[in-house]
């Protein structure tokens, strides 16, 4: 696993930089809200289901939101394959759902996501190929995230657990200028029991447009986990959004 650590540590370094490089920063801090749900079926079979609603302000400025859902697959203790579809609504920045709505998406997706710890320490490899639909238009992004989750007052997560979060996400487009966006996340998360999770942090998003125009903006993010049928899995519990 020394492979996906050396990467990790370079995809920070990137994802560093890029922010660091931003021309535009929107004013005002935004909030993502989060409700992700999961299903254990058995040691194999598993499905999601997720809703999120975003704001441009804190708690005001509402412009979008989603829902999505999937059905995973679990080849090995530490391999997952899973697709998804979901659908995606944007409108006008900083009104509450103001018309006219600027994009309605639907994405297929398919993922594979490989874990493996040091120590306590619990790292997530996400690889996703995306199809998206919007309009009449059609193009494919490829995404890659490492997450991370570090125990605080137990070894391993359970109920009445705390943890530390982190995050390193890069999307890239089927088309120039290829690099479109990557997010970098840091929070606290608690276990309230065998099927809540709450957790919540910051969030810094950096984009880039078709015309190679850079912006970036931060956002407070809060999620409710629910997670049933945990002990069926066979695998350890890693909080993280299907987003």
């Amino acid at each position: 696993m020394q492979f996906f650590n050396r990467k990790a540590i370079l995809l920070m370094a990137l994802l560093l930089s890029l922010a660091g490089q931003a021309q535009v920063k929107t004013d005002g801090l935004g909030t993502w809200n989060v409700i992700s749900g999961k299903i254990n079926f058995n040691s194999k079979w598993n499905a999601f289901g997720e809703a999120q609603l975003r704001s441009q302000q804190f708690f005001n400025g509402f412009s979008y939101y989603e829902y999505k859902g999937g059905i995973g697959y679990n080849i090995q203790k530490n391999l997952t394959v899973l697709v998804g579809v979901g659908n995606y609504h944007t409108y006008t920045p900083f009104g509450n759902f103001t018309d006219p709505e600027l994009a309605n998406e639907v994405r297929t997706w398919e993922q594979l996501t490989i874990t493996n710890n040091i120590s306590r320490l619990k790292l997530e490899h996400r690889y996703r190929i995306e199809q998206r639909f919007i309009g009449s238009s059609f193009h494919s992004r490829f995404r890659y995230r490492m997450n991370g989750i570090l125990p605080i007052n137990h070894k391993v997560l359970q109920p009445k657990t705390w943890y530390a979060g982190a995050s390193a996400e890069v999307f890239i487009l089927d088309k120039a200028p290829h690099f479109e966006q990557s997010r970098l996340f840091l929070g606290l998360g608690y276990q309230l029991n065998e099927k809540l999770t709450l957790q919540t942090g910051f969030i810094h998003r950096f984009d880039q447009t078709s015309s190679y125009t850079t912006f970036s903006k931060n956002f407070i993010q809060t999620t409710l986990f629910f997670d049933f049928g945990q002990s069926k899995s066979g695998r350890e519990r890693h909080p993280s959004t299907e987003d």
